[in-house]
């Protein structure tokens, strides 16, 4: 029987398989394992919408961030105090190989520029925008609409306070490009990045990916 596992043994591809078609169906399952999704950006967005995206069974994960794991960064992101100082890149791609053995995982440890940005993504059928500052979001966003048109873009915008849960949403700005998050906040003094509201941002973004590669775009 598939459910049943040697608990002192990891489980074999077939029974993840398994496990995942029980929950998802074989054909949609089908489509998340024949998926390719980049995660640009590895913090609190990128760290939990790819953990997310791998314990579904997206196929091909590529993770890329510059970034090393940081005291500051545990409170809110997929990292572990025995991680510090490591890169990102080769941190998260640890995590996901122990939630999700059966995902491939690639990485790059590079800031995404004008330059390299072309060569990143262009194995990659969804990108998913999670950087921190403005200028990098709109770059990323920008070259990929004009660049790449047949691409997904999901990205985030608005997630920082206290606000609501629920103004914390997905938009479709248009046929390719989804907006999840409140669209206001901004970090300041005060009003810091809470673990709860960064990670419903993550998942409006994880889930609008899984929408889109199940055939259903339309929020």
């Amino acid at each position: 029987m598939w459910g049943v596992v040697n608990l002192h043994a990891s489980p074999s591809r077939e029974d993840l398989r398994l496990a995942r078609e029980a929950r998802h169906g074989p054909a949609l399952q089908g489509r998340f394992s024949a998926a390719s999704v980049a995660v640009c950006g590895l913090g609190g967005l990128g760290s939990n919408l790819a953990l997310c995206l791998a314990r579904a069974g997206v196929g091909w994960l590529h993770l890329i961030d510059f970034d090393r794991v940081e005291l500051s960064n545990l409170h809110r992101q997929q990292y572990f105090a025995t991680q510090l100082g490591q890169p990102k890149t080769e941190a998260l791609r640890d995590i996901l190989a122990a939630a999700a053995p059966d995902v491939t995982v690639t990485i790059h440890t590079a800031r995404v520029t004008d330059g390299n940005l072309d060569a990143l993504l262009a194995d990659s059928q969804i990108v998913c925008e999670a950087f921190d500052v403005p200028e990098d979001k709109a770059l990323l966003v920008n070259a990929v609409l004009e660049r790449f048109p047949d691409k997904y873009v999901v990205a985030a915008s608005g997630m920082a306070g206290l606000g609501p849960a629920n103004e914390i949403r997905t938009r479709r700005i248009t046929s390719h490009f989804y907006l999840c998050g409140d669209g206001t906040s901004q970090l300041t003094p005060g009003g810091g990045l809470l673990p709860s509201r960064v990670m419903l941002c993550a998942a409006h973004q994880a889930h609008t990916v899984l929408r889109i590669l199940a055939g259903e775009p339309d929020i």
